[in-house]
C-alpha cells in the first residue's frame, strides 16, 4: 500500500526521484500514465494488469468507455528506476500534468501520483473546505 506525501523537483531532462518508500512497492518496472485531476498515476505491474483486465471488459459500443480507454492507455509508459532512484517522465506526460519544477509525489493506496506542486496545493486547498461533505457522500456509497 502506498501512502504519504513527498516533495521533489523534476529536472530539465524530465527525471524525478521516486521516494524510497514507494520504490519497493512499485517494483523494478512499473507503468506511469495520465491520471485524473491533471496528475499522473503510477502502478506496479501486477496492479496495472488488473486494471487492464477491467478496462478490456468495458463495452466497445459505449463512447465514454472508448474515450476513457484511449486516454488511459495512450499515455501509458513503462518506467524503470535508475541508480539514483529517478524515473524519466516523457515530455507528453510532463506537459499533461504541468510538471516543470516542484512536484508532489503522493501515495494513494494502490498507486502513486505525480503532481505539479502548484496544482496539488490548489487541489488540497479546494478539497479541504469540502472534506466533511465528501466524507458524508462517501457514506452514501456504503463506504
Amino acid at each position: 500500500m502506498f501512502m504519504g506525501e513527498y516533495k521533489h523537483n523534476i529536472d530539465a531532462k524530465g527525471r524525478i526521484i521516486v521516494p524510497a518508500k514507494f520504490r519497493e512497492g512499485l517494483g523494478d518496472t512499473f507503468v506511469v500514465t495520465r491520471g485524473l485531476d491533471q496528475c499522473l498515476f503510477a502502478y506496479p505491474m501486477d496492479e496495472w494488469h488488473l486494471i487492464e483486465d477491467k478496462l478490456k471488459k468495458l463495452p466497445l459500443t459505449k463512447k465514454d468507455a472508448r474515450a476513457f480507454t484511449r486516454f488511459f492507455f495512450s499515455g501509458a509508459v513503462e518506467c524503470e528506476v535508475d541508480k539514483q532512484g529517478r524515473i524519466n517522465i516523457p515530455a507528453a506526460l510532463r506537459s499533461y500534468a504541468d510538471l516543470d519544477k516542484a512536484c508532489a509525489v503522493i501515495g494513494v493506496s494502490n498507486r502513486v501520483e505525480f503532481w505539479s506542486e502548484t496544482i496539488w496545493n490548489s487541489y488540497v486547498d479546494d478539497s479541504s473546505d469540502s472534506f466533511a461533505e465528501i466524507a458524508e457522500n462517501m457514506m452514501d456509497i456504503d463506504f
